[in-house]
């Protein structure tokens, strides 16, 4: 049996921000060439399965009881913004371009919990379950994911992997979807190996115009 959290609130603004990123022409639909950097705030697409990384405040029935995570079809579903985070305090600084091999925490928006995996079976394929963990973006070392790609930065029109630090599994989907109460929403978990199953390219968000030599940069649709 599922379990419904109780709700967080994201501040006005932030809200605001979502809401015209969530309407049908809005900026944030735009594909211009960049760099995916730290503070940056995305939605992750899984090119194999053309569904969105999600999340909402609805707690697994099984393995952990931990908040759900899934991937969505829907390309305007505010529950499917996650922030890019460091490691570490002061480990990404904000507008600085997201480096291939680095590790990072993603943070759902809207709920304030970080991307997490651990020794738990997912509820459909039996993978290793992804969840999400912690309070105000606050959680443990298994929320810590090394970014996966070719060259020096993470780019925002390249395939990117995320393998997990602790366990070293790859964030993935392979097409099974849920029943109610999420019905149709396809399962997210982890998996051993690399595969087509794990490769995921940033879309729809609020890119931080990069900042190479210096904290800090500017908001970029």
């Amino acid at each position: 049996m599922w379990s419904a959290g109780r709700g967080r609130a994201a501040g006005p603004a932030l809200l605001g921000v979502l809401l015209a990123l969530s309407l049908p022409g809005g900026r944030a639909a735009r594909t211009d060439a960049g760099l995916v950097t730290c503070g940056s705030v995305l939605k992750l697409l899984n090119t194999q399965h053309r569904v969105r990384l999600h999340s909402h405040d609805i707690k697994y029935g099984s393995g952990s009881g931990q908040q759900s995570v899934t991937g969505v079809e829907a390309s305007d579903d505010a529950n499917s913004y996650w922030r890019i985070r460091g490691g570490t305090e002061g480990g990404c600084p904000r507008g600085s371009p997201v480096r291939c091999g680095q590790a990072v925490r993603l943070t759902h928006v809207l709920t304030g919990r970080n991307l997490h995996t651990h020794h738990f079976r997912s509820p459909l394929s039996n993978n290793q379950e992804v969840s999400a963990f912690g309070e105000d973006g606050e959680g443990d070392d298994l929320d810590l994911w090394t970014v996966r790609c070719s060259g020096q930065h993470w780019e925002r029109e390249a395939a990117v992997r995320f393998q997990h630090v602790g366990t070293s599994v790859f964030l993935s989907v392979t097409g099974e979807q849920y029943g109610s109460p999420i019905r149709g929403q396809h399962e997210v978990h982890g998996m051993a190996s690399a595969s087509a199953h794990n490769k995921w390219k940033a879309m729809e968000g609020v890119f931080i115009k990069p900042s190479l030599e210096a904290p800090g940069g500017h908001d970029e649709l």
